[in-house]
């Protein structure tokens, strides 16, 4: 499980290490069941204190993201599938209101941003032949 933080942005720790939790079960890369770090092993890779990574996991739990196996570890949740596409369209909604407040910001019209978002797609999908 690779987990990004910065401390530049104003967001949190915990707070940064729930969203990319989240983001990774709903992009299927943390599937349910999976284990993830302990609290312990987390914070030395982040190079944070473990009650930080504990107030993020706590965080996922009162979510339905993770769940505590006593003595066992934390597990993303068996019911991870329906939060997993909320999750999806609310990561993505929010990134759409950034990329059109952006264009508005540099006099870009709306089917302009549609062109270019097309074109991404192509460029990304490419046809198979």
């Amino acid at each position: 499980m690779q987990i990004h933080i910065t401390t530049h942005d104003g967001v949190p720790v915990y707070l940064q290490i729930v969203n990319q939790v989240k983001y990774l079960v709903a992009a299927g890369r943390l599937a349910a069941g999976e284990e993830l770090p302990s609290v312990r092993t987390l914070a030395e890779q982040l190079l944070i204190n473990p009650n930080t990574v504990a107030r993020a996991y706590l965080e996922l739990e009162r979510a339905g993201v993770v769940v505590k196996r006593h003595g066992a570890g934390t597990y993303v949740s068996d019911e991870g599938s329906p939060l997993a596409r909320k999750e999806r369209r609310k990561l993505l909604t929010q990134r759409a209101d950034a990329l059109l407040a952006e264009a508005q910001h540099m006099d870009m019209a709306l089917d302009e941003v549609m062109a270019l978002v097309k074109e991404r797609h192509k460029h990304l999908n490419p046809p198979q032949k």
